[in-house]
């Protein structure tokens, strides 16, 4: 797998079908994962994750998985989605096995370079729910500033200097 780019401890890679177990044992993890990236509470079979990745490659282009770079293992997904007139969403997701092993702020802080100074991005924006408190702290760390609250969702945005 080619980087795409790197950060002192991550290779972010595109997206691929070497990685679908990875995938789906992070993804099936309704527990520590799955409950806070969707309301999908069944598992995800091998046939729908490939043709997830298929899709994600054509439409999302700038959605990376992320490897440590010192062992080569599955981290997780990050990227940016919805690329429109200099804004665009940002996602991540962490396998349970590399949580709390301070990627999630490295990939974010590298994906809002990458993304201020490879797509000349203005805004990034995201939405995460209301009980996710470790990911809204993250974010706030990362300089997320809240916009919108509703009773399920906070939506947090930050702008390039």
């Amino acid at each position: 797998m080619v980087s795409v780019f790197e950060s002192e401890n991550i290779r972010f890679v595109e997206f691929t079908e070497e990685l679908v177990d990875d995938y789906l044992t992070m993804v099936n993890d309704i527990e520590h994962v799955a409950k806070f990236i969707g309301e999908r509470r069944t598992p995800y079979t091998m046939e729908e994750e490939l043709e997830f990745i298929k899709n994600q490659k054509i439409t999302q282009p700038y959605t990376f998985s992320m490897l440590e770079k010192s062992t080569g293992e599955f981290i997780g997904n990050a990227g940016f989605m919805n690329i429109k007139d200099g804004e665009a969403e940002l996602g991540i997701v962490i396998t349970y096995a590399k949580q709390n092993a301070g990627y999630g702020k490295e990939a974010i802080v590298n994906l809002l370079r990458y993304g201020w100074n490879e797509l000349s991005l203005k805004r990034v924006y995201l939405e995460v729910y209301i009980d996710n408190d470790r990911a809204i702290r993250l974010y706030d760390k990362c300089g997320f500033k809240e916009y919108r609250r509703t009773d399920k969702d906070i939506y947090m945005e930050i702008f390039s200097e």
